[in-house]
């Protein structure tokens, strides 16, 4: 099986941040917190909260849209067009994505493009409040240890050196630059 990050690595762009800035323009509420989320941008630099709590209050934004599912569809409708060449020549079947961003964000996006094994951060679309950590880092390898206890990674692709403890599991791994794949150098 092939395992894939999602942000910068299938899709062009952070999906979180560009939902973000989608909902800003439909939902100019989501503006009010503004002030509590670059206070906790400043906390998490800081290292005075991890990037799970930073999160949480960067996630307050979601309170304004009452109908999460819709927007996330009709976000999906205009941005599906940035999920990379690339990978709609090569997906498969058995491929894995697992991302940091919310799991309500990525699901909608893999379900189109075929993907049943999407796994992300649990984020209640309500409240912004997470059920677990953020899932980056070697949260990664515990989610797919979970899910695939005996599997064993063919190749696997991402945008980040955070993602290098998945990377070491697989059998090649690749770093994605845009339309640009180069193998991972450890």
């Amino acid at each position: 099986m092939n395992v894939y990050d999602f942000d910068k690595t299938i899709y062009d762009h952070d999906s979180t941040w560009d939902f973000y800035k989608y909902t800003l323009k439909r939902h100019p509420s989501v503006l009010k917190y503004i002030l509590k989320q670059g206070m906790a941008a400043l906390k998490y630099v800081l290292k005075i909260w991890d990037k799970t709590r930073m999160k949480e209050v960067f996630y307050l934004f979601l309170r304004e849209i009452d109908d999460i599912d819709r927007e996330v569809e009709e976000f999906w409708d205009s941005h599906e067009k940035y999920i990379h060449k690339w990978y709609l020549d090569q997906r498969r079947e058995d491929d894995v994505v697992i991302s940091a961003s919310p799991e309500f964000i990525i699901k909608s996006i893999c379900s189109r493009l075929g993907v049943k094994y999407a796994y992300a951060s649990k984020v209640d679309k309500k409240t912004g409040k997470y059920d677990g950590i953020n899932c980056h880092d070697v949260e990664k390898v515990r989610v797919f240890r979970e899910h695939f206890p005996e599997g064993e990674i063919d190749k696997f692709y991402s945008d980040s050196y955070s993602d290098l403890p998945l990377a070491k599991l697989a059998k090649e791994s690749f770093l994605v630059k845009g339309e640009t794949l180069e193998p991972w150098k450890f």
